[in-house]
């Protein structure tokens, strides 16, 4: 096994997650994200954007862009390319590889003024700090145990939880064990 500088590790980890930050403020701030397009387009371009303007070579991961109904997918199924509607609700995933260093990020956007679609965008972000919040004052929880915290943390809200999963593993490669890997438990 690969063995790491923890405080280097740390601060690469962080620096990737820094600049895919600035590659969703960057895809925002070129106007991406719109009605009319296919989700492939939008991924294409998304690409395109980080290469041009981040030196993006890699993905750790393949591009999502779902809208719609498909974002009730997980990674693995298969949809259609659906065209990104004047009212519709979607999500990036994206794993832009930055110096070596995998950044495994997401995202949801809402265009138009549904009300609902905006309230569930920014309950995603609370809940996300919630759980975040338990995860790092319990570490020994398990992965059923965080999962169960997401559905309360849903419904406490008013939503119900759908996802089939609720992540995946960190590390340096997909069979790394860390204290991550008790999330998969």
């Amino acid at each position: 096994m690969t063995t790491f500088d923890e405080p280097a590790r740390l601060a690469s980890l962080y620096a990737a997650q820094a600049q895919a930050q600035a590659l969703f403020a960057g895809i925002e701030a070129a106007g991406l994200i719109r009605a009319g397009v296919l989700e492939s387009v939008l991924s294409n371009e998304i690409h395109a954007l980080a290469a041009e303007q981040f030196g993006v070579q890699a993905h750790w991961h393949r591009k999502i862009v779902r809208t719609g109904a498909n974002t009730v997918a997980t990674f693995h199924d298969p949809t259609p390319d659906l065209t990104i509607a004047a009212d519709d609700i979607l999500f990036l995933d994206f794993g832009p590889v930055f110096d070596n260093w995998e950044a495994d990020f997401g995202r949801t956007f809402v265009l138009g003024d549904d009300r609902v679609k905006q309230a569930l965008r920014r309950d995603l972000g609370v809940v996300w700090t919630e759980l975040r919040d338990v995860y790092e004052a319990h570490p020994d929880i398990t992965g059923e145990q965080l999962y169960a915290e997401a559905h309360r943390a849903a419904e406490r809200r008013g939503w119900i939880f759908g996802g089939q999963i609720a992540g995946h593993l960190v590390g340096s490669s997909r069979t790394q064990r860390s204290r991550a890997s008790a999330l998969s438990r």
